[in-house]
């Protein structure tokens, strides 16, 4: 589908099943594989919206000795949820997911996402940023999604496509399928210029 990327073999680097289900979607052929968790480390001077995009460079260093001789092109990316000017990663425990979701009950945050794309010529990174606006979510509602669902895996404890998002997003700015974890659309337009 994609004509200069067809000499390159597609590998994602991400445990994400939801951006493994839509880089499948956009049927382009690729291979998953997983090396060695980075440890995220990033300088608190950095400003929060390049984050993702770093880290996700990051993620791709693993692969470096794999790119030297083979036509891969490795896709990697990092999503973080931003609220009043602070990163909520992924929870630790059910009592961090209730404090993630009350800090984002009633209030608009954003979605970034930073992808990188890394071959042995050339990288070329991007980011993509969402604004979402959740209803004000009661103590129940926060409660049954976190004993129902799987929040654990997920930056802000959240999955907009679950119910959650279903019964709680009252509007979104931006891309739906970066909030999801991968800003599909903008990938597809950066593979067709790589």
């Amino acid at each position: 589908m994609i004509e200069n990327i067809k000499n390159y073999k597609i590998i994602l680097a991400s445990q994400s099943p939801r951006r493994q289900e839509l880089l499948k979607q956009l049927n382009i052929p690729f291979e998953l594989k997983i090396k060695e968790d980075v440890e995220e480390v990033f300088s608190e001077d950095m400003p929060i919206n390049e984050v993702p995009e770093f880290l996700a460079k990051l993620k791709a260093k693993p692969f470096e000795q794999d790119l030297k001789n083979n036509s891969y092109l490795v896709i990697t990316a990092d999503t973080v949820v931003v609220c009043n000017n602070q990163i909520l990663g992924k929870p630790a425990n059910k009592k961090n997911a209730y404090e993630m979701l009350q800090m984002l009950s009633g209030t608009t945050h954003e979605v970034i996402t930073g992808v990188a794309l890394t071959s042995n010529s050339k990288q070329k990174s991007f980011t993509s940023s969402t604004k979402v606006t959740f209803k004000t979510l009661t103590d129940n509602e926060i409660n049954y999604y976190i004993d129902h669902y799987q929040p654990y895996d997920k930056a802000g404890s959240y999955g907009i496509q679950e119910w959650i998002g279903m019964i709680g997003i009252e509007h979104i700015e931006g891309s739906y399928f970066n909030v999801v974890g991968m800003p599909i659309q903008k990938l597809y337009t950066e593979l067709q210029n790589y």
